[in-house]
């Protein structure tokens, strides 16, 4: 971190950073796919593991993975709308509150996308978050909390991060990334029912009655079942967190302010009051985690934001 001195260097490598996640991902889940799916396709058929086609694992692997987009895609398209009435969030005009509007409006501007609805949580707990499919329907939603308690330059810092994420298609990125989790969780969990329901498996060797599944296939695929779902949703969180980190360097390429940010975050950080509205579904949409006791354990590998302090050491760092 000590040669990334500005917000280009910072843009440029969490965006390396971000596609070299996904590609292993990608790779990662194409792995257990073809191991899970040739190891179901053995055991749920009489012939030898020799004689099983490779295609077939494949096939069903394909078939997780179509299941995982169709129900990825309502969210896609359904979601938006479900977590603003989840949040209680209503939408304001501009007569509403002039400010907030004016502010939203330049850094939309600023990013060159059209200007996003705006919604409000009537909440005490300074927080944000953003949503909506792509630019053309992208939403900005901050609570009563926030907007009474940051400045004009904390505001716009907190505007700028969160249509980063609309223009950087965070949403879109999270949900091919959820894609690939289903995909990954759904063969796990279709292995194991044919595991405990199919055929019946000695365990000694891998083998099951009238057929066979090599030894080593059987003992692979249990890893991969017990293991690829946590890993899988360890790289999703990392992505995260990386995209976190995006959206904070984007939101000073848009105000050529990091202080204000800096300072919104700290902010938010020491703020005593909870988002009554967050939950664990919705808590990694937000600026910052809301549920506090999260908050307090952003160092570990499975929160979904990066700790806060780092966040605002990175923009003090740079200015200067």
């Amino acid at each position: 971190m000590t040669d990334l001195v500005t917000y280009e260097d910072l843009i440029a490598a969490n965006k390396r950073k971000s596609a070299l996640l996904v590609v292993l991902f990608a790779l990662f889940v194409a792995a257990v796919s073809m191991v899970l799916g040739l190891a179901i396709v053995a055991m749920l058929q009489p012939r030898a593991l020799a004689a099983v086609d490779w295609r077939q694992g494949l096939l069903v692997g394909a078939v997780a993975a179509g299941v995982s987009l169709v129900i990825a895609l309502i969210g896609f398209y359904r979601g938006p709308e479900m977590i603003l009435h989840v949040s209680r969030a209503r939408p304001i005009r501009h007569e509403d509150d002039p400010e907030l509007f004016n502010v939203v409006e330049e850094m939309a501007i600023a990013a060159g996308i059209p200007m996003p609805k705006v919604y409000v949580i009537d909440d005490s707990a300074p927080n944000a978050f953003a949503t909506g499919r792509d630019p053309q329907h992208g939403i900005v939603c901050i609570t009563t909390g926030l907007r009474h308690k940051l400045n004009r330059e904390e505001l716009q810092g907190v505007i700028a991060h969160e249509i980063a994420h609309i223009r950087n298609y965070d949403i879109r990125l999270m949900m091919l990334l959820a894609v690939l989790v289903g995909t990954v969780a759904m063969l796990a969990d279709f292995y194991w029912q044919v595991l405990r329901y199919g055929p019946r498996v000695h365990r000694r060797d891998g083998r099951r009655d009238g057929g066979g599944i090599h030894p080593l296939l059987f003992l692979l695929a249990i890893l991969l079942a017990l293991l690829a779902p946590l890993a899988a949703q360890l790289i999703q969180l990392a992505v995260s967190r990386e995209r976190e980190y995006l959206a904070d360097a984007s939101a000073v390429e848009l105000t050529r302010n990091p202080l204000g940010l800096a300072s919104a975050l700290a902010k938010i950080d020491a703020d005593p009051d909870v988002l009554e509205v967050a939950n664990q579904g919705t808590a990694h949409l937000f600026i910052a985690n809301p549920i506090k006791k999260f908050e307090a354990r952003a160092r570990t590998i499975f929160s979904s934001h990066p700790p806060i302090q780092e966040r605002i050491r990175r923009l003090r760092m740079l200015a200067g």
